[in-house]
């Protein structure tokens, strides 16, 4: 899916060479090891909990979730650490060597990924079976893990679903009706084609980079990513091929602003500037546009998310992972229960753009105003959460889809959209690679 989270950090290449050497030093691989926490049904001792740079915005906020903990169990201490956004898997990956893991940390979906599919997370469903009616089903089976079973290896916290948001001035000139934006992807394109029609080059529709649409688009056009079995990549197929040829046709027509298609730009400072009809399909952002321009966000409206036509969307998720030999496991699911509870997700939400995963927290009448409906900030917060209850939250990046796979697809999807490979060859060129990679992760 196309993702603009709230905190988002690359897998690199660091990364995935220190998890080679995990492997080799017996630390990774599937199943349960021997030693694995066991509850006890004590909730006592000093455990380490790591968050991902949250200092200094939201120190008190952490600080309070931390001291109300220890003053419903004595006996337990929380020693917390803040890390920076910039290296943290790689910390993650040198604290895995050395044994450091701390006992509850935060992880992004790289970080889960490169911690949970090598087997270094305690199973939460198995260490707390009660805890899953606590959280919105989609966010707790987006830590499963595939050939697991019913295995999840996170505790869901905040979340981050998709919206859609685009410029209903900018709508408006190329013809379209901002009452009824697009609800499939094919739908989509066919409105950026009659954007690039209209624009005369003045303004484009969406930013070309196709990491950032996939496996998203494919996985909202019903494009099998993987076999049955989880070990192999089966995109290859017409729908995908005819992806590829769509975004090509769009780069050529001005869809996109060519330069989107092999660097990052700030996609914030052009829809900001009135240069972009659909903006990123993050609330976060809209609340972003709102401070930095106004006349745009004055624009501005917002619907449910691009689903395609199976209704799959996905979610950005951040979660708290268990150190799976944790010394105090009572200690670190408790506290990771504390704070992704609903009270206390709540109170986050109130300080940051983001969703509760925790079912009682989502429910609390704040995410349903949508005050006159007008205010495009009011109505994502309201429309997400919507989404969040109701849609099947599954079009999203599944652990096998790792950074390396991902930039695989891409760079041979970029030779697709400017024509200088033909999309069928693109699209297997992409699966070898991927189903390559792959294999050498399976060898490890």
């Amino acid at each position: 899916m196309t993702r603009y989270p709230l905190i988002r950090t690359a897998v690199a290449t660091v990364a995935a060479a220190g998890l080679l050497s995990l492997s080799a030093c017996g630390l990774g691989g599937a199943g349960p090891r021997a030693g694995e926490a066991r509850k006890t049904g004590r909730v006592a001792g000093e455990i380490t909990f790591r968050t991902l740079q949250l200092k200094p915005v939201y120190t008190a906020y952490v600080q309070g979730v931390i001291d109300s903990f220890e003053r419903a169990y004595p006996e337990a201490e929380v020693k917390w650490e803040d890390v920076p956004g910039d290296g943290y898997n790689e910390k993650l990956v040198a604290d895995a060597q050395a044994g450091a893991l701390p006992d509850v940390v935060n992880l992004s979906t790289d970080s889960f990924q490169l911690l949970a599919d090598r087997g270094m997370l305690a199973d939460v469903a198995s260490l707390d079976a009660a805890a899953a009616k606590e959280y919105v089903p989609g966010a707790w089976e987006q830590f499963k893990l595939p050939g697991k079973g019913e295995g999840v290896y996170a505790y869901p916290w905040y979340v981050t679903p998709e919206i859609l948001t685009y410029n209903q001035d900018l709508f408006t000139r190329s013809g379209l009706d901002p009452a009824r934006p697009p609800t499939t992807v094919e739908q989509f394109f066919d409105y950026a084609e009659q954007i690039a029609a209209r624009s005369g080059g003045r303004y484009a529709a969406f930013m070309a980079d196709p990491k950032g649409r996939l496996p998203g688009d494919w996985q909202k056009m019903g494009v099998p990513l993987l076999n049955k079995a989880g070990d192999r990549f089966t995109f290859d197929t017409d729908k995908a091929v005819a992806w590829a040829d769509r975004m090509k046709d769009l780069y050529a027509k001005g869809a996109m602003p060519k330069e989107s298609l092999l660097k990052a730009d700030d996609i914030n400072q052009l829809y900001g500037s009135g240069r972009l009809v659909f903006g990123p399909g993050s609330p976060g952002f809209v609340k972003d546009i709102k401070a930095n321009a106004p006349q745009v966000y004055a624009q501005t409206r917002v619907a449910g998310a691009v689903t395609g036509t199976l209704g799959h969307i996905g979610i950005y998720a951040q979660s708290l992972g268990i150190r799976k030999d944790t010394a105090h496991p009572d200690a670190a699911a408790e506290f990771a229960k504390w704070v992704t509870n609903g009270p206390n997700q709540v109170e986050f939400s109130r300080r940051a753009t983001i969703y509760p995963s925790n079912a009682q927290g989502l429910a609390d009448p704040r995410f349903a105003d949508r005050g006159d409906g007008k205010d495009a900030e009011t109505l994502a917060r309201a429309i997400g959460a919507e989404q969040l209850r109701t849609a099947a939250l599954d079009a999203n990046t599944p652990v096998q889809w790792t950074s390396q796979v991902g930039d695989a697809v891409a760079r041979e999807m970029q030779k697709a959209i400017k024509g200088e490979e033909d999309a069928r060859t693109a699209v297997r060129r992409a699966e070898e690679e991927a189903n390559r990679l792959l294999a050498a992760a399976g060898r490890r």
